[in-house]
Protein backbone atom coordinates (compact mmCIF):
# COMPACT_ATOMS: atom_id res chain seq x y z
CA UNK A 1 0.00 0.00 0.00
CA UNK A 2 3.02 2.51 0.48
CA UNK A 3 5.77 3.64 -1.70
CA UNK A 4 7.67 2.11 -3.21
CA UNK A 5 10.50 1.75 0.30
CA UNK A 6 7.34 -0.96 0.79
CA UNK A 7 8.05 -3.16 -1.84
CA UNK A 8 11.62 -2.36 -3.01
CA UNK A 9 14.36 -4.40 -2.67
CA UNK A 10 17.69 -2.89 -1.57
CA UNK A 11 19.69 -5.04 -4.17
CA UNK A 12 17.19 -4.37 -6.58
CA UNK A 13 17.42 -0.91 -6.36
CA UNK A 14 21.50 -0.61 -6.27
CA UNK A 15 20.74 -2.38 -9.72
CA UNK A 16 19.47 0.93 -10.55
CA UNK A 17 15.42 1.34 -11.35
CA UNK A 18 13.31 0.88 -14.26
CA UNK A 19 14.32 2.98 -17.90
CA UNK A 20 10.64 4.26 -17.87
CA UNK A 21 11.25 5.89 -21.81
CA UNK A 22 12.92 3.28 -23.27
CA UNK A 23 11.48 0.15 -21.79
CA UNK A 24 14.48 -1.78 -22.76
CA UNK A 25 13.85 -5.38 -23.31
CA UNK A 26 16.02 -6.63 -20.52
CA UNK A 27 16.63 -10.00 -21.39
CA UNK A 28 18.45 -8.97 -24.20
CA UNK A 29 20.50 -5.76 -23.16
CA UNK A 30 23.66 -5.97 -20.88
CA UNK A 31 22.70 -4.47 -17.53
CA UNK A 32 24.17 -1.16 -17.25
CA UNK A 33 26.74 -0.20 -14.78
CA UNK A 34 25.14 0.34 -11.25
CA UNK A 35 24.41 3.97 -11.14
CA UNK A 36 25.24 6.51 -8.11
CA UNK A 37 22.02 7.17 -6.04
CA UNK A 38 21.87 10.57 -7.40
CA UNK A 39 21.90 9.27 -11.39
CA UNK A 40 19.17 6.78 -10.67
CA UNK A 41 16.43 6.43 -13.50
CA UNK A 42 13.34 8.37 -11.85
CA UNK A 43 10.06 7.06 -10.12
CA UNK A 44 7.31 5.33 -12.75
CA UNK A 45 4.94 8.52 -12.03
CA UNK A 46 1.88 7.24 -13.04
CA UNK A 47 2.14 4.31 -10.60
CA UNK A 48 2.98 6.94 -7.81
CA UNK A 49 -0.85 8.56 -8.96
CA UNK A 50 -2.76 5.67 -9.78
CA UNK A 51 -1.90 4.71 -5.49
CA UNK A 52 -2.43 8.04 -4.76
CA UNK A 53 -5.86 8.35 -6.41
CA UNK A 54 -6.81 4.63 -4.56
CA UNK A 55 -5.54 6.26 -1.25
CA UNK A 56 -7.79 9.34 -1.53
CA UNK A 57 -10.87 6.95 -3.04
CA UNK A 58 -10.10 5.19 0.61
CA UNK A 59 -10.36 8.29 2.61
CA UNK A 60 -13.77 9.31 0.78
CA UNK A 61 -15.25 5.84 0.84
CA UNK A 62 -14.62 5.74 5.04
CA UNK A 63 -15.73 9.66 5.39
CA UNK A 64 -18.65 9.37 3.42
CA UNK A 65 -19.67 6.11 2.61
CA UNK A 66 -21.85 6.21 5.45
CA UNK A 67 -24.02 8.82 4.24
CA UNK A 68 -23.72 7.66 0.51
CA UNK A 69 -25.16 3.70 0.01
CA UNK A 70 -22.99 4.12 -3.91
CA UNK A 71 -19.88 5.42 -2.07
CA UNK A 72 -20.52 2.65 0.42
CA UNK A 73 -19.24 -1.27 0.31
CA UNK A 74 -22.31 -3.50 -1.44
CA UNK A 75 -23.81 -5.46 1.55
CA UNK A 76 -23.16 -8.92 -0.41
CA UNK A 77 -23.31 -9.22 -4.14
CA UNK A 78 -22.51 -6.86 -6.64
CA UNK A 79 -19.61 -3.96 -6.92
CA UNK A 80 -19.51 -0.34 -5.80
CA UNK A 81 -16.79 2.19 -5.95
CA UNK A 82 -15.53 1.37 -2.28
CA UNK A 83 -15.23 -2.66 -3.49
CA UNK A 84 -12.32 -1.96 -6.12
CA UNK A 85 -10.30 -0.31 -3.36
CA UNK A 86 -8.44 -3.10 -1.90
CA UNK A 87 -7.50 -4.75 -5.19
CA UNK A 88 -6.25 -1.37 -6.67
CA UNK A 89 -3.78 -1.32 -3.90
CA UNK A 90 -3.11 -4.76 -4.65
CA UNK A 91 -2.77 -4.66 -8.07
CA UNK A 92 -0.31 -1.66 -7.70
CA UNK A 93 2.01 -3.48 -5.22
CA UNK A 94 1.93 -6.22 -8.11
CA UNK A 95 3.54 -3.88 -10.34
CA UNK A 96 5.78 -1.98 -8.17
CA UNK A 97 7.33 -5.50 -7.51
CA UNK A 98 8.46 -6.04 -10.83
CA UNK A 99 10.37 -2.89 -10.80
CA UNK A 100 11.60 -3.28 -7.12
CA UNK A 101 13.39 -6.53 -8.05
CA UNK A 102 13.87 -6.08 -12.11
CA UNK A 103 17.79 -7.68 -11.02
CA UNK A 104 17.90 -9.71 -7.99
CA UNK A 105 21.46 -10.43 -7.41
CA UNK A 106 21.27 -12.94 -4.18
CA UNK A 107 17.55 -14.36 -4.31
CA UNK A 108 18.28 -15.83 -1.02
CA UNK A 109 19.33 -11.99 0.62
CA UNK A 110 16.10 -10.54 -1.05
CA UNK A 111 13.90 -13.25 -0.18
CA UNK A 112 14.54 -13.05 3.44
CA UNK A 113 14.46 -9.17 3.08
CA UNK A 114 10.57 -9.71 1.70
CA UNK A 115 9.85 -12.06 4.59
CA UNK A 116 10.93 -9.27 6.69
CA UNK A 117 8.85 -6.60 5.56
CA UNK A 118 5.94 -8.83 5.06
CA UNK A 119 5.87 -9.62 8.72
CA UNK A 120 6.31 -6.07 9.66
CA UNK A 121 3.45 -4.74 7.72
CA UNK A 122 1.75 -7.74 9.23
CA UNK A 123 2.43 -6.74 12.68
CA UNK A 124 1.49 -2.74 11.85
CA UNK A 125 -1.82 -4.14 10.74
CA UNK A 126 -2.61 -6.11 14.02
CA UNK A 127 -1.74 -2.89 16.25
CA UNK A 128 -4.11 -0.81 13.92
CA UNK A 129 -6.96 -2.97 12.82
CA UNK A 130 -6.60 -5.41 15.49
CA UNK A 131 -8.67 -3.36 18.44
CA UNK A 132 -5.55 -2.13 20.03
CA UNK A 133 -7.17 1.48 19.52
CA UNK A 134 -10.20 2.18 20.84
CA UNK A 135 -11.70 5.07 18.14
CA UNK A 136 -11.72 8.81 17.71
CA UNK A 137 -14.65 9.28 21.18
CA UNK A 138 -12.48 7.51 23.52
CA UNK A 139 -8.79 8.23 24.95
CA UNK A 140 -7.94 4.41 25.87
CA UNK A 141 -5.93 1.33 24.49
CA UNK A 142 -5.35 -1.90 24.89
CA UNK A 143 -6.49 -5.33 23.32
CA UNK A 144 -7.40 -8.80 24.52
CA UNK A 145 -5.50 -10.64 22.91
CA UNK A 146 -8.30 -13.40 23.52
CA UNK A 147 -10.18 -11.05 21.08
CA UNK A 148 -7.82 -9.10 19.05
CA UNK A 149 -8.32 -9.24 15.21
CA UNK A 150 -6.18 -11.57 13.55
CA UNK A 151 -6.65 -10.14 9.99
CA UNK A 152 -6.94 -7.08 8.54
CA UNK A 153 -6.36 -4.99 5.37
CA UNK A 154 -2.36 -4.45 6.03
CA UNK A 155 -2.33 -8.19 6.62
CA UNK A 156 -3.96 -9.56 3.85
CA UNK A 157 -1.62 -7.20 1.39
CA UNK A 158 1.60 -8.23 3.37
CA UNK A 159 0.03 -11.61 2.86
CA UNK A 160 0.27 -11.18 -0.93
CA UNK A 161 3.08 -9.04 -1.44
CA UNK A 162 5.02 -12.01 0.06
CA UNK A 163 3.73 -14.66 -2.37
CA UNK A 164 4.27 -12.45 -5.27
CA UNK A 165 7.72 -11.27 -3.71
CA UNK A 166 9.00 -14.90 -3.60
CA UNK A 167 7.39 -15.77 -7.06
CA UNK A 168 9.18 -12.86 -8.84
CA UNK A 169 12.17 -13.67 -7.34
CA UNK A 170 11.99 -17.47 -7.84
CA UNK A 171 9.62 -17.88 -11.00
CA UNK A 172 11.50 -16.45 -14.14
CA UNK A 173 12.07 -18.01 -17.12
CA UNK A 174 15.03 -17.02 -19.61
CA UNK A 175 13.00 -16.74 -22.81
CA UNK A 176 13.34 -13.61 -25.09
CA UNK A 177 10.50 -11.04 -25.25
CA UNK A 178 9.25 -9.90 -28.46
CA UNK A 179 5.73 -10.39 -28.08
CA UNK A 180 3.04 -10.95 -25.42
CA UNK A 181 2.83 -14.59 -26.32
CA UNK A 182 6.94 -14.64 -25.23
CA UNK A 183 5.77 -12.78 -21.87
CA UNK A 184 3.59 -15.56 -21.17
CA UNK A 185 6.23 -18.48 -21.89
CA UNK A 186 8.61 -16.24 -19.66
CA UNK A 187 6.67 -15.86 -16.85
CA UNK A 188 4.58 -19.08 -17.02
CA UNK A 189 5.47 -20.25 -13.72
CA UNK A 190 3.91 -17.43 -12.27
CA UNK A 191 0.65 -17.71 -14.09
CA UNK A 192 0.83 -21.56 -13.06
CA UNK A 193 0.73 -20.54 -9.50
CA UNK A 194 -1.83 -18.08 -9.83
CA UNK A 195 -4.55 -20.68 -11.89
CA UNK A 196 -3.52 -23.40 -8.57
CA UNK A 197 -4.64 -20.82 -6.23
CA UNK A 198 -7.67 -20.05 -8.44
CA UNK A 199 -8.39 -23.51 -8.64
CA UNK A 200 -7.77 -24.66 -4.62
CA UNK A 201 -10.47 -21.82 -4.15
CA UNK A 202 -13.07 -22.80 -5.95
CA UNK A 203 -12.93 -26.25 -5.12
CA UNK A 204 -12.92 -25.27 -1.03
CA UNK A 205 -15.90 -22.27 -1.90
CA UNK A 206 -18.20 -24.84 -3.44
CA UNK A 207 -16.52 -28.04 -2.27
CA UNK A 208 -16.57 -27.88 1.47
CA UNK A 209 -19.03 -28.96 3.57
CA UNK A 210 -20.46 -25.99 5.95
CA UNK A 211 -22.41 -27.56 8.84
CA UNK A 212 -24.88 -25.68 12.33
CA UNK A 213 -22.77 -23.13 14.07
CA UNK A 214 -23.68 -21.06 17.34
CA UNK A 215 -22.34 -17.78 18.48
CA UNK A 216 -22.57 -15.71 21.22
CA UNK A 217 -22.64 -11.79 21.31
CA UNK A 218 -22.96 -9.92 24.49
CA UNK A 219 -26.32 -8.27 25.55
CA UNK A 220 -27.90 -5.09 27.42
CA UNK A 221 -26.05 -5.77 30.87
CA UNK A 222 -22.95 -7.35 29.53
CA UNK A 223 -25.47 -10.90 28.85
CA UNK A 224 -24.07 -13.20 26.59
CA UNK A 225 -26.70 -14.27 23.96
CA UNK A 226 -26.41 -17.47 22.15
CA UNK A 227 -27.45 -17.94 18.47
CA UNK A 228 -27.61 -21.20 15.97
CA UNK A 229 -26.81 -20.72 12.57
CA UNK A 230 -28.26 -23.86 10.23
CA UNK A 231 -26.40 -24.78 7.34
CA UNK A 232 -25.59 -28.39 6.77
CA UNK A 233 -24.87 -27.28 2.77
CA UNK A 234 -22.15 -27.17 0.68
CA UNK A 235 -21.66 -24.69 -2.16
CA UNK A 236 -23.67 -21.91 -0.45
CA UNK A 237 -22.10 -18.24 -0.87
CA UNK A 238 -24.03 -16.46 0.86
CA UNK A 239 -23.43 -14.91 3.97
CA UNK A 240 -24.53 -17.77 6.93
CA UNK A 241 -23.16 -20.84 5.04
CA UNK A 242 -20.07 -19.91 3.29
CA UNK A 243 -17.02 -21.82 3.19
CA UNK A 244 -15.02 -18.67 3.65
CA UNK A 245 -16.53 -17.67 6.88
CA UNK A 246 -16.40 -21.42 8.17
CA UNK A 247 -12.75 -21.51 7.52
CA UNK A 248 -12.51 -18.48 9.14
CA UNK A 249 -14.28 -19.21 12.45
CA UNK A 250 -12.94 -22.67 12.20
CA UNK A 251 -8.93 -21.54 11.89
CA UNK A 252 -8.70 -18.58 13.50
CA UNK A 253 -11.89 -18.41 15.98
CA UNK A 254 -14.97 -16.54 15.77
CA UNK A 255 -13.41 -14.00 18.56
CA UNK A 256 -10.74 -12.70 16.58
CA UNK A 257 -12.98 -11.98 13.36
CA UNK A 258 -13.99 -8.63 12.31
CA UNK A 259 -17.17 -7.43 14.50
CA UNK A 260 -19.03 -5.52 12.06
CA UNK A 261 -19.80 -7.16 8.99
CA UNK A 262 -21.35 -5.95 6.21
CA UNK A 263 -23.48 -8.32 5.52
CA UNK A 264 -25.21 -6.34 8.45
CA UNK A 265 -26.51 -3.50 6.04
CA UNK A 266 -28.74 -6.36 3.54
CA UNK A 267 -32.30 -6.59 3.26
CA UNK A 268 -32.30 -8.93 5.67
CA UNK A 269 -30.98 -7.37 8.78
CA UNK A 270 -31.24 -4.11 8.30
CA UNK A 271 -34.64 -2.31 8.30
CA UNK A 272 -32.86 0.84 6.67
CA UNK A 273 -31.22 -1.16 3.59
CA UNK A 274 -28.62 -0.49 1.99
CA UNK A 275 -27.42 1.28 5.04
CA UNK A 276 -27.14 0.48 8.38
CA UNK A 277 -30.18 0.41 10.90
CA UNK A 278 -32.32 -1.77 13.21
CA UNK A 279 -32.94 -5.42 12.84
CA UNK A 280 -36.32 -6.52 11.45
CA UNK A 281 -38.47 -8.39 13.50
CA UNK A 282 -37.56 -11.53 11.55
CA UNK A 283 -33.92 -10.81 11.15
CA UNK A 284 -32.58 -14.36 10.48
CA UNK A 285 -29.87 -15.26 13.07
CA UNK A 286 -26.80 -14.50 11.35
CA UNK A 287 -26.95 -10.70 11.35
CA UNK A 288 -24.91 -10.29 14.37
CA UNK A 289 -22.67 -12.54 13.98
CA UNK A 290 -18.86 -11.61 13.36
CA UNK A 291 -17.12 -12.25 9.64
CA UNK A 292 -13.82 -10.76 8.75
CA UNK A 293 -13.44 -9.44 4.85
CA UNK A 294 -10.22 -9.84 4.93
CA UNK A 295 -10.10 -13.63 5.94
CA UNK A 296 -7.71 -16.39 5.18
CA UNK A 297 -9.35 -18.25 2.22
CA UNK A 298 -10.52 -14.67 0.83
CA UNK A 299 -6.89 -13.89 0.95
CA UNK A 300 -6.18 -16.69 -1.74
CA UNK A 301 -7.97 -14.64 -4.41
CA UNK A 302 -5.93 -11.13 -3.10
CA UNK A 303 -2.98 -12.42 -4.05
CA UNK A 304 -4.33 -13.46 -7.16
CA UNK A 305 -4.76 -10.20 -7.70
CA UNK A 306 -1.45 -9.30 -6.95
CA UNK A 307 -0.01 -12.58 -9.42
CA UNK A 308 -1.54 -10.49 -12.30
CA UNK A 309 0.21 -6.60 -11.07
CA UNK A 310 3.10 -8.93 -11.62
CA UNK A 311 2.24 -9.51 -15.24
CA UNK A 312 0.81 -5.74 -16.03
CA UNK A 313 5.03 -4.34 -14.87
CA UNK A 314 6.73 -7.13 -16.66
CA UNK A 315 4.93 -5.38 -19.92
CA UNK A 316 7.00 -1.94 -18.18
CA UNK A 317 10.06 -4.24 -18.26
CA UNK A 318 10.00 -6.08 -21.55
CA UNK A 319 8.34 -3.80 -24.21
CA UNK A 320 10.25 -0.30 -25.36
CA UNK A 321 7.42 2.08 -26.90
CA UNK A 322 4.90 3.35 -25.33
CA UNK A 323 1.89 1.78 -27.89
CA UNK A 324 3.31 -1.75 -26.95
CA UNK A 325 3.09 -1.28 -23.38
CA UNK A 326 -0.29 0.26 -23.50
CA UNK A 327 -1.66 -2.24 -26.13
CA UNK A 328 -0.69 -5.18 -24.02
CA UNK A 329 -2.09 -3.42 -20.73
CA UNK A 330 -5.66 -3.23 -22.43
CA UNK A 331 -5.97 -6.66 -24.49
CA UNK A 332 -5.74 -8.60 -20.75
CA UNK A 333 -7.98 -6.06 -19.25
CA UNK A 334 -11.01 -5.79 -21.41
CA UNK A 335 -10.73 -10.19 -21.83
CA UNK A 336 -11.10 -9.94 -17.93
CA UNK A 337 -13.45 -7.68 -17.57
CA UNK A 338 -15.17 -10.18 -20.16
CA UNK A 339 -14.76 -12.61 -18.44
CA UNK A 340 -16.00 -11.45 -15.33
CA UNK A 341 -19.35 -10.09 -16.46
CA UNK A 342 -20.01 -13.45 -18.58
CA UNK A 343 -19.39 -15.45 -14.56
CA UNK A 344 -21.17 -12.83 -12.69
CA UNK A 345 -24.47 -13.61 -15.44
CA UNK A 346 -24.33 -17.50 -15.17
CA UNK A 347 -24.32 -17.12 -11.03
CA UNK A 348 -20.98 -16.59 -10.03
CA UNK A 349 -21.50 -13.54 -8.50
CA UNK A 350 -19.01 -10.31 -8.13
CA UNK A 351 -18.23 -10.55 -4.06
CA UNK A 352 -16.17 -8.67 -1.99
CA UNK A 353 -16.38 -10.67 1.22
CA UNK A 354 -15.97 -13.92 -0.29
CA UNK A 355 -13.33 -12.17 -2.96
CA UNK A 356 -14.65 -14.12 -5.11
CA UNK A 357 -12.92 -15.21 -8.96
CA UNK A 358 -15.50 -12.72 -10.72
CA UNK A 359 -14.45 -10.02 -8.46
CA UNK A 360 -10.78 -10.45 -8.69
CA UNK A 361 -11.01 -10.46 -12.72
CA UNK A 362 -13.31 -7.68 -12.85
CA UNK A 363 -11.30 -5.17 -10.27
CA UNK A 364 -7.89 -6.33 -11.90
CA UNK A 365 -9.36 -5.37 -15.42
CA UNK A 366 -10.30 -2.09 -14.13
CA UNK A 367 -6.92 -1.35 -12.58
CA UNK A 368 -5.21 -2.09 -16.02
CA UNK A 369 -7.61 -0.02 -17.80
CA UNK A 370 -6.97 3.18 -15.08
CA UNK A 371 -3.63 2.04 -15.09
CA UNK A 372 -3.12 2.40 -18.54
CA UNK A 373 -4.89 5.74 -18.90
CA UNK A 374 -2.66 7.13 -16.00
CA UNK A 375 0.14 6.10 -17.60
CA UNK A 376 -0.99 7.90 -21.17
CA UNK A 377 -1.81 11.17 -19.31
CA UNK A 378 1.08 11.09 -16.95
CA UNK A 379 3.67 9.31 -18.61
CA UNK A 380 2.88 9.95 -22.12
CA UNK A 381 1.29 13.09 -22.38
CA UNK A 382 3.60 14.62 -19.47
CA UNK A 383 0.33 16.02 -16.90
CA UNK A 384 2.46 16.35 -14.26
CA UNK A 385 0.44 19.44 -12.52
CA UNK A 386 -2.91 18.13 -12.47
CA UNK A 387 -1.88 15.10 -10.62
CA UNK A 388 0.89 16.34 -8.52
CA UNK A 389 -1.33 16.26 -5.76
CA UNK A 390 -2.16 12.46 -6.47
CA UNK A 391 1.39 11.77 -6.96
CA UNK A 392 2.50 13.31 -3.99
CA UNK A 393 -0.41 11.41 -1.92
CA UNK A 394 0.49 8.12 -3.88
CA UNK A 395 4.63 8.55 -2.24
CA UNK A 396 2.98 8.93 0.88
CA UNK A 397 -0.06 6.11 0.82
CA UNK A 398 1.04 4.13 4.23
CA UNK A 399 2.02 7.32 6.16
CA UNK A 400 -1.22 8.49 5.16
CA UNK A 401 -3.28 5.43 5.70
CA UNK A 402 -2.07 5.23 8.93
CA UNK A 403 -2.44 8.63 10.05
CA UNK A 404 -5.78 9.29 8.48
CA UNK A 405 -7.69 6.43 6.84
CA UNK A 406 -6.61 4.27 10.88
CA UNK A 407 -7.71 7.52 12.64
CA UNK A 408 -4.32 8.13 14.36
CA UNK A 409 -4.12 11.84 13.69
CA UNK A 410 -7.37 12.15 15.14
CA UNK A 411 -6.83 10.41 18.28
CA UNK A 412 -3.64 12.16 18.70
CA UNK A 413 -5.40 15.36 18.53
CA UNK A 414 -7.71 14.70 20.33
CA UNK A 415 -5.45 13.60 23.46
CA UNK A 416 -4.90 17.25 23.51
CA UNK A 417 -8.19 19.23 25.41
CA UNK A 418 -9.35 21.81 27.41
CA UNK A 419 -10.08 21.03 30.80
CA UNK A 420 -12.64 18.21 29.28
CA UNK A 421 -11.73 15.49 26.87
CA UNK A 422 -15.10 16.89 24.52
CA UNK A 423 -13.11 20.22 24.69
CA UNK A 424 -10.28 19.63 21.81
CA UNK A 425 -9.65 20.84 18.14
CA UNK A 426 -11.80 18.38 16.90
CA UNK A 427 -14.72 19.38 17.82
CA UNK A 428 -14.10 23.09 16.73
CA UNK A 429 -13.69 21.80 13.06
CA UNK A 430 -16.46 18.89 13.39
CA UNK A 431 -14.40 15.82 13.78
CA UNK A 432 -16.26 13.24 16.40
CA UNK A 433 -18.45 16.21 17.72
Amino acid sequence: MGGYELVRSDDAAAGGGPDLESGANSSKAAAPPSPSPAARQPRLVSLDVFRGITVLLMIIVDDVGGFVPALNHSPWDGLTIADFVMPFFLFIVGVALTLAYKRVPDKLEATKKAVLRALKLFCLGLVLQGGFFHGVHSLSFGVDLAKIRLMGILQRIAIAYLLAAICEIWLKGDDDVDSGLDLVKRYRYQLYVGLVLSFMYTILLYGIYVPDWEYQISGPGSIEKSFSVKCGVTGDTGPACSAVGMVDRTVLGIDHLYRRPVYARTKECSINYPENGPLPPDAPSWCQAPFDPEGLLSSVMAIVTCLIGLQFGHIIIHFEKHRGRITNWLIPSFSMLAVALLMDFVGMRMNKPLYTISYTLATAGAAGLLFAGIYSLVDVYGFRRPTITMEWMGKHALMIYVLVACNILPMFIRGFYWRDPNNSLLKFIGVGA
